[in-house]
């Protein structure tokens, strides 16, 4: 997994869609086949994109847009990449960085690993599967009142093999509006051996030990609610431990921030001029709080902060080793406190591996990821 540095020309993704007020049933399409997704799904909602293969960050998808049933379009991302893979080993050495031309990693998708889907330039596989239950409500006895339905979602994905892994990018989106990215780790066990303190005896006995290490993941976010105008990151927490009264703190990030996981912790990007029809303004919610929440050393201080909010720049495009080191070789150096006016969200999952017997080859993939959820998109539920 030794870094790759190779440099490519960055594509920005830019255009804006119809204001939600206005009743347009779809944004422009801003791509063709094969790297146009418009996907209607069963329940009705509609998710449009467009998708690249860089050279760098691999998969990335331009000018995300949600249709809800029923409802007008609403532009929710100008793009969503991967922008790192640290993986740092326990016993201090050795600390990759996997992401320096994930493009060229990508490996050819079979039938089998786009199960329903279509392959586009063999590379993507874009699909759609079960989600398991939308919603289910007990009628008390009266079957018409009974309620219930399934729900599905659609994923767009691609392979790649970095040394002994390989891993598998997804976006995964719901028909309720959710977005979930995340990253699956398989392929094989890097075959380390180290001391026992470092790691977990793999294998016959207790002579081989397998060292266990972190996937520190990061993704760069670009939101675009309707434009990349008026978007305003907010943190809310929820103060009352120990008491029975909890109260909501509501922080506005109107600079650029560095920011911690808590319980109970959560982030929104929202348009306050971007209404739904019970005239509330139309929000994301970002959860993360499945990391492993990994903290590093001083010499990478990337690795001190869950969710970075930056002011969006093309050139910062990579969490560590950016390739254009003059906007800064690292998130943590982006986020100054330059005032917000077009919010970039960098999200870092962690997931702290620690191998066990039924790793041996093939290893079964282990996922880790985070959660963008509609919030007010629509006045009710979207099903």
């Amino acid at each position: 997994m030794f870094l790759q540095l190779a440099l490519a020309v960055f594509v920005a993704a830019a255009g804006s869609v119809t204001p939600l007020a206005s009743g347009a049933a779809s944004a422009e399409r801003p791509c063709g086949s094969p790297y146009l997704v418009d996907q209607e799904l069963p329940s009705g909602a509609r998710w449009q994109l467009c998708w690249e293969m860089r050279t760098i960050e691999g998969l990335t998808l331009n000018r995300v847009t949600y249709v809800p049933k029923g409802s007008p379009a609403v532009s929710v991302l100008r793009s969503a990449a991967l922008a790192q893979i640290h993986v740092p080993y326990d016993s201090g050495e050795p600390r990759y960085h996997d992401i320096g031309s994930l493009g060229s990693a990508a490996i050819p998708l079979t039938d089998a690993d786009c199960p329903g889907g279509e392959r586009r330039k063999q590379v993507v596989c874009v699909t759609t599967r079960p989600r398991g239950h939308a919603y289910l409500k007990d009628g008390f006895g009266d079957p018409d009142l009974r309620r219930s339905k399934q729900g599905r979602e659609l994923v767009v994905l691609s392979a790649y093999q970095v040394g002994w892994y390989t891993y598998i990018a997804e976006f995964v989106f719901g028909d309720d509006g959710s977005i979930t990215p995340r990253v699956g780790a398989t392929g094989s066990l890097a075959g380390t051996t180290t001391a026992p303190k470092h790691g977990w005896p793999i294998g016959v006995g207790s002579r081989h030990f397998e060292e266990s290490h972190s996937h520190n993941v990061f993704w760069r976010m670009d939101f675009d609610i309707q434009g990349a105008s008026r978007d305003v990151v907010e943190q809310y927490d929820f103060a009352g431990n120990k008491t029975k009264k909890r109260a909501l703190k509501r922080t506005v990030l109107r600079r650029e921030t560095k920011a911690v996981n808590q319980r109970m912790r959560w982030w929104r990007v929202v348009d306050p001029k971007v209404r739904n029809t019970d005239r509330h303004p139309v929000s994301w919610e970002i959860n993360n709080s499945d990391s492993a929440q990994y903290r590093g050393p001083s010499d990478e201080a990337f690795t001190r902060a869950d969710l970075y909010v930056t002011q969006y720049r093309s050139c910062e495009r990579l969490a560590t080793y950016n390739v254009a080191p003059r906007c800064g070789k690292s998130v943590d150096q982006y986020a100054g406190r330059e005032r917000v006016k077009d919010p970039v969200i960098w999200v870092n999952v962690g997931y702290h591996h620690v191998a066990r017997d039924e790793d041996a080859d093939p290893m079964p993939v282990h996922w880790q990821g985070f959660r963008i959820t509609p919030r007010d998109v629509t006045a009710n539920n979207p099903h």
